[in-house]
């Protein structure tokens, strides 16, 4: 049986209202990646940072990144992160605190790795007890610092400034806000050519269109310098690489792209995981044994793979050459001998005089043509080539002599057992959830499990709607309101000059319906204005093909103005040159969205000449209807949106109508069905708009924000910090090339609404009761 928030009374009443309701918009997406045991620790976890008493936001900030945390990297790493924040409790302040939990999902995304994220908590602790004043500015550059740098590299860089500004606090709130320039060059010299995370996706496809199946990969952080921890390995089924490769020179001064070694280094570990296996003798071999148990395993899983994909022998062959191109010298190192006997193995054609590489092709060649038991075949070769190393008295140390390979892995593989015989999906305990689609008389006739919650091992889906007898569907009258994800934006606060990072919140919410007949029987009674607006339309409606006269380079010839032309001439006159016609196709290559004002004081009544007391949210579905025939005449894609805030935790989004939707009684019962509630969170409900917009491939793209006052929320108690961060919105949208046009009902909006959106892009309505009338024709005439 599932957890559900009502469950918890007594939780929800400490939390208090507001933050219940957060709780309540996360709860679906923290029931998917939480256990049972993970939600009633989600839950206490919420209650006790409650009664630390540092306020809300603390709590809010906890309660939104938690289940993103664990969606990225696992519930544990909640529980960490939990722990961490009560470490910090009385070491920092509030804000910091909430700060650390709202980038804490961007820490999880770009490290992908409980281990590397519990690196990451590690280095916040050392900071805080050395450069306390630094923690804050690195906070919120983090999604900078870790899209250029490994977790070591970010290590060593908060190093660099703890040594160098230990007594000095203000450089250290420099320094760790990347405002210096030795913060800047410190960063570069740490930079890495290709992080993992950014090629993770990539590398898991390549594994699945070669093998034809779910390879699972991680990534591993270690000290650059020392090349500790950037061996590839694999461990419990899962391959860890490198969480950074730069790009190898070789000996002619080129260089192999790090995307070329994550394949090579992936390839050669899934090969492992396909053809070999654990041996318990391997286990047991001597050191110098297991060196040519690993030398011999490699070259037989790569000779195996090249057999099925022959592409693979040039990428492994070209990057086996760089570690072995070393001066042949009569006494080499063992490091060098090593690689030189690995190509040997993998390239036929690689000459060598070394005797230990004549000998070991030969074992090669016997574990090869070995049919049945060939680990005994493979154990008895190595114990041969060990012997001759013995009696050449051949110094191996097992710390010191590591092969220089660029991508072979460390082969603890063959000689570790398996902790667990996983039976299904590693990542899931071999409990994964399947969603199967089914047809009605198999939902009818099928067992249906009334306590079945989220977490369901199985969920029957069916592709349509199912109806009851009074004609409602099932999903109305039972299902759940679908919750989207939640979506964070950053937010400019103009005091200090720098961004929130991931500071609201937007919800996309599915908008009420109401009836459908109110927006017809509106469109009735505006049939003259609806006349009006018609000729309008047709003054701007795409012409086809526009052909223009009188151009010099045109893209044909306009035959009577050439005779004429030619006429000039014979008579002495100067031509006229302008003898082209220049053909064009006349299309509107444009997207619009209008965007709503849904605030509580949408509800105010306002005295009109023709309808007497009208409420502004009356007014503004008149005009979105109004809008909305104009532009299904005109054939301009567009979209309808409103919004509303409760808080910077719960911005409200809601879809009127998509791009490709059609304009149909749905769409008009949810535009009858619009309500005015909460605040005005205009910066936030601007970049989810600009977000959604930019997707489109128009070449021309138009925000119509259709407000009755100022930006402002119940959480913001100074007038300008939204006003600004509308601002910065604007400008963000402005270098997107996406134009924001601002129709304002505030009498006194010429106060700030220039300032936000410039002089040319807003219009301040006196008369409030032309505003069917005014949208549709100030639309009409900016597109033209």
């Amino acid at each position: 049986m599932s957890i559900q928030l009502a469950d918890y009374p007594e939780i929800l009443e400490d939390l208090g209202p507001h933050a219940a309701e957060v709780l309540e918009a996360n709860w679906y997406e923290a029931a998917r990646v939480f256990g049972r045991r993970g939600l009633e620790s989600y839950l206490q976890g919420a209650s006790s940072l409650k009664a630390l008493g540092r306020g809300t936001d603390l709590v809010l900030a906890f309660i939104e990144s938690a289940p993103q945390v664990a969606r990225e990297i696992g519930e544990q790493a909640v529980f960490e992160m939990l722990s961490m924040a009560i470490r910090m409790f009385s070491k920092t302040s509030a804000e910091v605190l909430a700060l650390f939990f709202t980038s804490a999902p961007i820490v999880a995304r770009r490290l992908g790795e409980l281990e590397l994220f519990r690196g990451y908590l590690l280095l916040l602790d050392q900071l805080l007890a050395q450069a306390p004043r630094g923690v804050r500015p690195m906070l919120g550059k983090i999604e900078v610092l870790l899209e250029k740098m490994t977790l070591g590299g970010l290590r060593r860089w908060a190093s660099w400034g703890i040594s160098a500004y230990r007594s000095d606090f203000a450089a250290q709130v420099e320094f760790f806000g990347l405002n210096t320039p030795q913060s800047l060059a410190v960063l570069q010299q740490e930079r890495r050519g290709v992080l993992f995370i950014d090629v993770q996706r990539r590398l898991i496809m390549y594994l699945r269109a070669l093998w034809g199946r779910d390879f699972f990969l991680r990534p591993t952080s270690g000290d650059y310098e020392t090349r500790e921890g950037y061996q590839p390995y694999i461990e419990n089924y899962f391959i860890h690489v490198p969480d950074a490769y730069d790009d190898v020179e070789n000996a002619q001064g080129g260089k192999t792209a790090a995307l070329e070694l994550y394949r090579a280094a992936a390839a050669h570990a899934a090969a492992h995981v396909v053809f070999s296996r654990y041996d318990p003798r391997f286990e047991l071999a001597k050191p110098l044994q297991r060196l040519w148990i690993g030398i011999l395993e490699d070259a037989r899983v790569e000779h195996l793979a090249i057999q099925k994909f022959p592409g693979l022998f040039p990428l492994w062959q070209h990057l086996g050459r760089l570690p072995a191109c070393v001066e042949q010298a009569a006494e080499p190192e063992t490091v060098a001998i090593m690689d030189r006997i690995s190509l040997a193995l993998l390239d036929a054609d690689y000459a060598d005089p070394h005797p230990f590489v004549a000998n070991a092709r030969e074992a090669f060649i016997r574990v090869l043509a070995a049919e049945e038991d060939v680990y005994d075949v493979l154990m008895a070769a190595a114990e041969k080539l060990a012997e001759e190393c013995e009696k050449s008295s051949w110094n191996y140390s097992v710390q010191k002599d590591q092969s220089e390979s660029p991508y072979r892995d460390d082969n603890r593989y063959l000689w570790t057992a398996p902790a667990t015989d996983w039976s299904g999906d590693p990542l899931s305990g071999g409990q994964a959830q399947v969603r199967k689609y089914v047809s009605i008389m198999e939902m009818i006739n099928a067992v249906d499990v009334e306590t079945a919650g989220d977490d369901a091992q199985e969920v029957w889906v069916l592709a349509t709607e199912f109806y009851d007898d009074d004609g409602l569907t099932f999903n109305e009258k039972e299902g759940k309101t679908p919750v989207s994800q939640p979506v964070n934006y950053s937010e400019w606060d103009y005091q200090t000059q720098l961004e929130r990072p991931l500071w609201v919140t937007v919800y996309e919410k599915h908008p009420k319906m109401g009836d459908p007949s109110e927006i017809n029987t509106m469109l009735e009674q505006q049939k003259p204005l609806v006349q009006r607006l018609r000729k309008l339309i047709e003054a701007v409606q795409p012409q086809g093909v526009v052909r223009t006269r009188k151009v010099e380079d045109g893209d044909e010839i306009d035959i009577n103005a050439a005779i004429l032309a030619m006429t000039d001439i014979r008579m002495g006159q100067q031509p006229d040159p302008r003898i082209g016609i220049r053909t064009r196709l006349n299309i509107r290559d444009l997207s619009v969205m209008l965007l709503v004002d849904l605030s509580e004081s949408t509800n105010d009544l306002l005295r009109t000449r023709s309808e007497g007391d009208v409420s502004v949210l009356h007014l503004a579905r008149e005009a979105t209807a109004l809008l909305a025939e104009a532009l299904e005449r005109i054939g301009d894609p567009y979209m309808l949106c409103g919004f509303d805030s409760n808080g910077r935790h719960d911005v409200e989004f809601y879809k009127f109508k998509d791009f490709d939707a059609p304009y149909d009684d749905k769409v008009k019962g949810r535009l009858a069905g619009m309500t005015g509630q909460l605040s005005t969170r205009m910066g936030a409900a601007l970049r989810h708009a600009g977000h959604l917009l930019d997707q489109r491939a128009s070449q021309k793209k138009l925000i119509l924000l259709l407000t009755d006052g100022e930006p402002a929320d119940n959480d913001v108690r100074d007038p300008q910090y939204l006003r600004f961060d509308t601002k910065k919105a604007v400008e963000e949208l402005n270098r997107k090339g996406i134009r924001t046009f601002c129709l304002s009902l505030d009498p006194y909006a010429d106060e700030y609404v220039s300032r936000i959106f410039g002089q040319r892009n807003y219009l301040v309505l006196d008369h409030v009761d032309k505003l069917p009338e005014k949208l549709p024709q100030l639309y009409i005439s900016m597109t033209k």
